[in-house]
Order: C-alpha cells, then sequence, then structure tokens
C-alpha cells in the first residue's frame, strides 16, 4: 500500500458548501475509487490560504491513472468546478506533495 498526498484550492467562503457535497458523494464515485485501488482518502482544509490538504492510500496495483476518463469523474468535476481552481477540462488543480517525513 502507498501513501499518497497533493494539495488544491478551494475559492474563498466555499468551505461548508465543498463539505456538504462531499458529504453527498456519489456512491457510483466511491465505487469507481474503490475500484481504482483507493482507499483512507481524507481532504483537509486550511482556511488561511483556502488550501485543501489531500492524503489517500492506494494499492501497488492501482488504476488511478484511468480515473479522469471515467464519465462519473468527469461529472464530478463539472460538478465541483465552480467551488475550486479548475484546469480547463474541469479537473481540479493539483500540486502532488513530497514525503520528507512518517512516523507509524
Amino acid at each position: 500500500m502507498e501513501k499518497i498526498a497533493f494539495v488544491m484550492t478551494l475559492k474563498p467562503g466555499l468551505e461548508q458548501e465543498y463539505k456538504k457535497r462531499h458529504d453527498e458523494i456519489w456512491p457510483e464515485l466511491v465505487e469507481e475509487l474503490k475500484e481504482a485501488g483507493v482507499s483512507d482518502y481524507s481532504i483537509f482544509y486550511e482556511e488561511s490560504s483556502h488550501k485543501l490538504f489531500a492524503v489517500l492510500k492506494r494499492e501497488e496495483k492501482h488504476s488511478m491513472d484511468d480515473l479522469p476518463a471515467k464519465q462519473v469523474v468527469k461529472k464530478w468535476w463539472a460538478f465541483m468546478a465552480d467551488i475550486m481552481e479548475t484546469h480547463d477540462d474541469n479537473s481540479p488543480v493539483a500540486t502532488d506533495l513530497r514525503r520528507v517525513f512518517h512516523l507509524d
């Protein structure tokens, strides 16, 4: 199992809306994530910078790279595009983070 992390940016004042949408996450999206090998997925919010910090675990033989082609993922990105920084295809602007410390 591999743990990865990345940051995204939420538009100011939309934390509650972001949380609401994730509280009501679509079951078909959850299914796609799990089928891709994703588990233990959490997103944290840092208010002063509007940064969303995401961390997840994925199986060694994951298929996360295939997720952007999935219709439900494209639909979710379009649904979230009004409250986050996104690319032209509605995918979130995300920056991978490099681990510098770990403690079990």
